[in-house]
């Protein structure tokens, strides 16, 4: 593999966000389909929402990585 083909540690975090935010974006739709239907299973609703927090949370540490701190 040539260094142009390469993907360097920055790249792979901007992809990995995307992937994340793709299945943050659709677990969010998942949940509203669920709550639209009128009775949804609690249970699932649960699930589905904690995992949403768990995306967002990977979200927000990829974010912070990729966002240098700037004192001002």
């Amino acid at each position: 593999m040539n260094a142009s083909s390469e993907l360097n540690f920055e790249d792979m975090l901007m992809i990995r966000l995307e992937v994340l935010r793709r299945e943050h974006r659709d677990l969010d739709e998942a949940i509203h389909a669920l709550e639209v239907t009128g009775r949804p299973d609690q249970l699932t609703l649960r699930r589905l929402k904690k995992q949403k927090l768990q995306l967002k949370d990977q979200i927000v540490k990829i974010e912070d990585q990729l966002i240098p701190d700037i004192i001002a």
